[in-house]
């Protein structure tokens, strides 16, 4: 796939641009409209294809909850294994769409590993994640970015009073999810361990404040993200902070996106969720 064509889709995914502005661009770079819609199934995501682990595998306990926000009641998904007993907790934020059938599915990819996985949906405050995607990411630019966080630590604040967790927690998250998993490193010490997918990073005078065990995940190809890189590891070794940075050679940004086939890396993912697993393992368990 053309890699002008991917960077054309993640600035669609991340930017302002308009449905209207991103087809009629994509035509330019296929040469035709009609080459522009052959190829657009191949760099949209494809839902049908997130389910890697089925809802009602008999392994796992899953449920819809609610808990108080800080500005209204707030929706997440919930899985764990099936076993009625303690778990240590991991936080599973979605990209800039919601939570979407993918995240479903990491949630309970998570649980499979022997976590309490826990995904809270960041536009419970205006009503949910949507089906359509595009109106998902409107609704993300209406999201107060102070109660947004606030909203997800006291997502933790849940967790604590459940009867199934042990207290140790951890986070992980992917683009929109990644930024947010580093701020909640900054603003939760009590956190143990954080796991950002290519995820913007946090500012050089707010890493000092981060008490948990980082590990970042980067595609290669994923400049606009990775232009943050240097800063940050210099912030975190300056602060002594344990971190692990990992950068995929030849991997777009959202490589751990089964539904995006053009973005989607396959050795990479099984690379990065190995690696977040076994740290996860190693400090919450």
């Amino acid at each position: 796939m053309d890699q002008q064509i991917i960077n054309l889709y993640d600035e669609y995914t991340h930017k302002p641009l308009t449905r209207e502005e991103f087809l009629s661009k994509l035509a330019k770079l296929t040469g035709s409209t009609a080459a522009a819609m052959a190829i657009l199934p191949m760099i949209e995501v494809n839902y049908a294809q997130a389910q890697t682990v089925p809802q009602s595998d008999d392994r796992l306990f899953t449920e819809h909850i609610t808990y108080t926000g800080q500005n209204g009641e707030m929706k997440a998904y919930v899985a764990r294994p099936k076993q009625e007993k303690k778990y240590p907790a991991v936080m599973v934020i979605h990209e800039n769409r919601g939570l979407n059938p993918h995240i479903e599915d990491v949630t309970r990819r998570m649980a499979l590993e022997g976590f309490l996985a826990f995904a809270p949906d960041a536009l419970s405050t205006q009503g949910g994640t949507p089906t359509d995607p595009d109106k998902a990411r409107e609704m993300f630019s209406k999201l107060d970015a102070t109660a947004n966080l606030s909203n997800f630590v006291k997502g933790f604040e849940y967790l604590s009073a459940r009867k199934d967790c042990t207290g140790n927690f951890g986070c992980i998250g992917f683009c929109w999810g990644g930024a947010l998993t580093n701020q909640i490193a900054v603003n939760m010490p009590t956190l143990k361990v954080a796991v950002p997918f290519y995820g913007r990073q946090p500012t050089a005078t707010d890493v000092p404040k981060i008490k948990a065990f980082v590990q970042c995940h980067y595609g290669q190809l994923d400049e606009r993200i990775n232009a943050g890189i240097p800063a940050y590891e210099e912030a975190l070794k300056k602060a002594g902070t344990r971190y692990e940075i990992f950068i995929y050679e030849g991997a777009q940004h959202a490589f751990n996106n089964d539904t995006a086939p053009t973005r989607y890396n396959e050795a990479a993912a099984k690379l990065a969720w190995g690696r977040a697993i076994t740290l996860l393992k190693k400090e919450l368990v």
